[in-house]
């Protein structure tokens, strides 16, 4: 039992050490000798663990978008409807974005460089476009909006403040969010005299 729990220990620490290189480096420049020193492992033990560089990162990306899973479904359970699952969706994300190496890592390595390429920002996308079909037909989404619109926008955004976020932390931040939001969302919502 022991020897599995340091192998998964030693496959976290390689995986946490991967993202905090690629998000410092890029996937590229990113040696392996790198990561596994971050790590304080041998060459020979991220080799037991991951084939190649490419696999590495793929499991950045495998992580991070569980954790994109885990902040979606909490969303989607917090109730207050559809349109609010969206907005404590994006800030929770933001809020991931801002403190989680591995979401970071996971979301930049969409850029197409490894095999995963997109993982994170397609779950994302395909999320949104679910919930704003949602919206529509639980009637929450004003006359004349599009979700398919309205997701374009949505996702558009939140990726250019992951985008901006990676060279300006303040693009993560509680307040760019919510000016977005209060932005959109009088756009987005069904008023009571639009019923």
């Amino acid at each position: 039992m022991a020897k599995q729990e340091r192998a998964i220990r030693t496959r976290e620490s390689l995986i946490l050490a991967a993202a905090e290189v690629f998000a410092e480096e890029g996937y590229v420049p990113a040696s392996l000798t790198t990561i596994s020193r971050r790590a304080g492992v041998s060459n020979g033990a991220l080799h037991f663990h991951f084939e190649n560089k490419q696999a590495l990162a793929l499991a950045v990306e495998e992580e991070a978008a569980r954790t994109l899973d885990t902040i979606t479904e909490e969303a989607s359970g917090a109730g207050g409807g559809v349109l609010q699952e969206l907005v404590s969706a994006t800030h929770a994300l933001m809020g991931r974005l801002a403190q989680d190496v591995v979401v970071r890592a996971g979301f930049e390595l969409g850029g197409g460089l490894s095999k995963g390429a997109g993982t994170c920002r397609r779950g994302w996308q395909k999320w949104v476009e679910e919930a704003l079909s949602r919206a529509e037909r639980e009637g929450s989404l004003a006359a004349g909006v599009s979700p398919e619109d309205a997701a374009g926008a949505i996702v558009a955004a939140t990726v250019g403040f992951e985008v901006l976020g990676a060279q300006d932390p303040d693009w993560y931040t509680g307040r760019k969010v919510a000016g977005f939001w209060e932005l959109l969302l009088p756009r987005l919502a069904q008023t009571r005299t639009q019923k």
